[in-house]
């Protein structure tokens, strides 16, 4: 039969000592016994195998207030019954300082007591061995899991790198028109994507897209549309094929190409076509906001559009519209995020705000970028991006 725990006995009586030992050991314990307390050498701390420690208050030539600082550096976890002749207060107090559990005075009349007040010393220690064991779990888990933050970290910032890559040159200038962007993640990694290059020798095909959620999924799929439109771009080269000509035709295949994902994922996005021969803007909206914006002389205004956000359903409807450009102005697009970091409580007066600041700070894309404070914004509650095609007449 299995021992029911290990007990220290510390007296200096020898006889006394083995007495007590008999008790314990016929209750069912291991036992072991120190006379010479001042010159053994035992462990009474975190490590310790005994349960419970019996010890005899009043040492021969021991000074319990010269023993306790070195107590108190050994880290004493094992709990402790005191033992008297005498029921002397100070005696009590000292033994109750020194942390004992319980105080019993000799000769013990109840060694039931006793062998009660052993056995939960023994269920206490098992319950700090419990807790020492999670505790020490606890920290191997978090310095695994601080390792994996670590790698997940490199790995993000490893992702950031080559999706900056991917981003176009900025400025890109055609003449007098200019296009250039800005991008400010809510992590490493971001949702939010935009991209803009010449197709033949008059045209410009340029989109935004904001991809639901955030981190290295949403950020899959923004290189999921990058290649898309990279692969229109080169079946018009080498197949004659002018989907990429066509934003309405581009957002369907957007749409089917998430949907076959399946990956949970949606973006609304901006897809439009810059004729620099005409001056004339093709565009499509799906589920965007806010919608784009165009400046001129005679003031800012959205331009109208809608449509359900690619990804979402098969037979998603969208509609494109035409217009003739201003010899001058500037087309900004921006993801949502935009509205996150805006002065204004609701989404009416987001969107208000929103044009005053295009009214008063439309000079240059890089004066709204002050006015709207995207300079000094680090790391945004939401991704945000940011698209301008300027045209100086």
């Amino acid at each position: 039969m299995a021992a029911k725990g290990n007990v220290l006995i510390i007296d200096d009586q020898a006889a006394r000592a083995n007495e007590l030992a008999d008790t314990v050991v016929a209750a069912g314990f291991n036992v072991e016994v120190v006379t010479d307390p001042a010159n053994t050498e035992f462990q009474i701390g975190v490590g310790s195998v005994f349960d419970a420690i019996l010890c005899e208050l009043d040492l021969k030539d021991f000074s319990w207030a010269e023993a306790r600082p070195f107590l108190a550096k050994m880290e004493v976890q094992v709990p402790a019954i005191m033992f008297c002749d005498e029921a002397d207060t100070e005696l009590i107090i000292t033994a109750l300082r020194l942390g004992a559990v319980d105080f019993f005075l000799r000769p013990i009349e109840d060694t039931d007591a006793l062998i009660r007040s052993i056995n939960r010393c023994v269920r206490q220690r098992g319950q700090q061995r419990e807790l020492e064991e999670a505790r020490q779990d606890l920290e191997a888990a978090n310095t695994e899991l601080r390792g994996t933050v670590k790698m997940l970290e490199q790995d993000q910032q490893a992702g950031r790198q080559v999706q900056l890559r991917m981003l176009p040159s900025t400025p890109m200038v055609l003449g007098d028109y200019v296009f250039s962007h800005t991008v400010i993640p809510s992590l490493y990694l971001s949702g939010d994507f935009t991209d803009y290059f010449t197709v033949g020798e008059r045209h410009v095909t340029f989109f935004m897209a904001d991809v639901s959620g955030h981190g290295s999924s949403s950020a899959f799929a923004t290189v999921l549309l990058k290649n898309l439109f990279a692969r229109k771009r080169s079946d018009l080269l080498r197949r004659d094929d002018h989907t990429i000509l066509d934003p309405l035709a581009m957002l369907r295949r957007a749409n089917d190409e998430l949907m076959a994902l399946e990956v949970g994922k949606f973006a609304t996005m901006v897809v439009g076509l810059l004729d620099t021969r005409d001056n004339t803007l093709r565009y499509s909206v799906a589920g965007h906001l806010p919608l784009p914006v165009l400046v001129s002389e005679e003031g800012a205004r959205y331009l109208p559009g809608q449509g359900s956000a690619v990804g979402l359903m098969e037979d998603a409807e969208y509609e494109e519209h035409s217009i003739e450009l201003p010899e001058s102005f500037m087309l900004a697009l921006f993801s949502d995020g935009i509205l996150e970091i805006l002065p204004p409580k609701n989404l009416i007066e987001k969107e208000k705000y929103f044009l005053d600041v295009f009214e008063q700070a439309a000079d240059s894309p890089a004066e709204l970028v002050t006015r709207l404070g995207l300079d000094r914004v680090e790391t945004a509650p939401d991704d945000i991006a940011a698209l301008f095609l300027s045209k100086r007449g």
